[in-house]
């Protein structure tokens, strides 16, 4: 074979080579699991880009993405894998997801999305939100009441297209909650609680049926923790000083208002509707709107 003939071989392989349609392959790695990261293990070849297509109505140009799903189900993965010439091969997959293993609702406002875990260790609390979420009774009901520094309130059912101006907090489903103190659930930065009305008229300190808040807060120092277990005669564990030490909160309010749940993602959201401007009732300028659901 002579060296005419050798090149023209290596330019016909380069010829086909370059017509060749990639080869699109994938697994699936990772918990599979509500709000879980799953990976997708590109194993493609002969590809230049990459769309992802997963099932829940994300998408991805990632050559090896990862995902988080909401919901539980089975969803069908799409992967299309191109090459330079624009030829391209599509492969599909289906996933099944789990439910999450503790019990959590998502909150979804104008400034984003809060992730919400409800306790297990406060029943009467986390069966009542649980009821009223699949009600849709907290859907378009305002945070009435906000103080940077402090909390973000809402969950009074007069708020629900409430004028500006009008007086709210004081109405509900009619019914209150009998309080659930659990000394190792403190009103740390994200802590979901439950509102109430004061001592002089609720003495044993039972919950509102629908209302409640979300504590921002502030940085906290060892001294006013100090403070706090002198006056109110608790003392907290080392790991909860230092989650107060990390994340600040509202100490003060602790074993007075009951505590079930927190945000374990949308913190900044949080930060948004706290920063938000308000009147002289401390109710925000601008409806702030929540719609509320159950994560499955």
């Amino acid at each position: 074979m002579n060296v005419s003939t050798i090149s023209k071989f290596s330019l016909l392989a380069i010829l086909l080579a370059s017509c060749a349609r990639p080869v699109a392959r994938f697994q699936v790695e990772g918990q599979k699991r509500v709000l879980e990261p799953v990976r997708f293990d590109n194993q493609s070849e002969k590809a230049a880009s990459y769309q992802w297509s997963f099932g829940d109505g994300g998408t991805s140009q990632a050559e090896s993405p990862t995902h988080q799903y909401k919901a539980s189900g089975t969803y069908t993965i799409q992967l299309r894998a191109i090459n330079n010439k624009g030829k391209e091969k599509t492969v599909e997959k289906k996933i099944s997801i789990d439910p999450p293993k503790a019990c959590l609702a998502e909150l979804e406002t104008e400034y984003g999305s809060m992730i919400i875990q409800l306790y297990d260790a406060t029943p009467k609390h986390q069966d009542n939100f649980v009821k009223l979420a699949e009600e849709g009774f907290y859907d378009s009901l305002l945070f009435h009441r906000v103080i940077q520094n402090f909390m973000i309130q809402g969950g009074d059912p007069d708020s629900k297209g409430a004028q500006q101006g009008q007086p709210l907090g004081s109405g509900g489903p009619g019914y209150t909650v009998e309080a659930e103190f659990v000394d190792s659930l403190i009103h740390i930065k994200g802590a979901l609680a439950a509102a109430r009305t004061g001592d002089a008229v609720n003495p044993q300190k039972r919950s509102s049926g629908s209302q409640f808040y979300i504590v921002q807060g502030q940085q906290l120092t060892e001294e006013m923790l100090d403070r706090i277990e002198a006056q109110k005669g608790i003392r907290y564990s080392k790991e909860q000083r230092e989650a107060y030490l990390e994340m600040g909160g509202t100490p003060f309010l602790d074993r007075e208002y009951t505590v079930f749940g927190r945000v374990v993602e949308g913190l900044d959201v949080l930060d948004k509707i706290a920063g938000v401007q308000t009147d002289g009732r401390d109710r925000p300028v601008q409806d702030v709107a929540m719609k509320i659901k159950l994560i499955r």
